[in-house]
């Protein structure tokens, strides 16, 4: 049995558009910004962020890219020991020297996907990075925190923030699913 959502998709709706109007507030220079998502749901969450910004800013484009980081701390499935990511050519090939990069991503939980991809973005000639998530856990384990957080969600250890967003889902929520504790005695 599926648990019923805990957001639906126009409370989340609202809270993107929160999400951008606190952006646009850190933003000093509009024509410099890239915005960067973490696939995979943090691409069509920064998606969403640019349209409202291109509204509010009444500008037809923003430069846009998206960066793969595999780690997944909140479905233990897929849990990679090591944060990995993978520039696309397209991230290969920007320029990010002088720029402000808003980076998104959809759950800030331990910290170890952001802290990769600020510390690439650094590396790489970014001025500014300002990080916008929708849900933040409030429970990062490294020294990394959300400029922007669309919610905060406490939950238990054993609870996972499952954000669906179109177009991997069909429906734009979220919904807090309990993780079973895994075995240990078993091999």
């Amino acid at each position: 049995m599926s648990e019923p959502a805990f957001y639906g998709a126009d409370e989340l709706d609202a809270v993107v558009a929160r999400m951008a109007r606190q952006v646009h507030g850190l933003v000093e220079d509009p024509a410099r910004l890239l915005v960067v998502g973490i696939l995979r749901r943090g691409a069509p969450l920064a998606d969403r962020l640019c349209a409202h910004l291109r509204e509010s800013w009444r500008v037809g484009r923003i430069e846009r890219l998206d960066l793969e980081i595999k780690r997944y701390a909140d479905d233990l499935t897929v849990l990679f020991p090591e944060t990995r990511l993978r520039e696309s050519a397209q991230a290969q090939a920007a320029d990010f020297a002088g720029r402000c990069v808003l980076l998104v991503d959809d759950v800030l939980y331990e910290g170890h996907s952001l802290l990769r991809a600020v510390r690439l973005l650094a590396d790489r000639g970014a001025t500014t990075v300002r990080t916008a998530v929708l849900v933040d856990r409030g429970c990062a384990r490294l020294p990394v925190k959300a400029d922007v957080a669309g919610l905060r969600l406490d939950v238990a250890p054993l609870q996972i923030v499952d954000v669906h967003v179109p177009p991997y889902e069909t429906e734009f929520e979220i919904r807090i699913n309990r993780r079973e504790p895994r075995d240990v005695s078993r091999p």
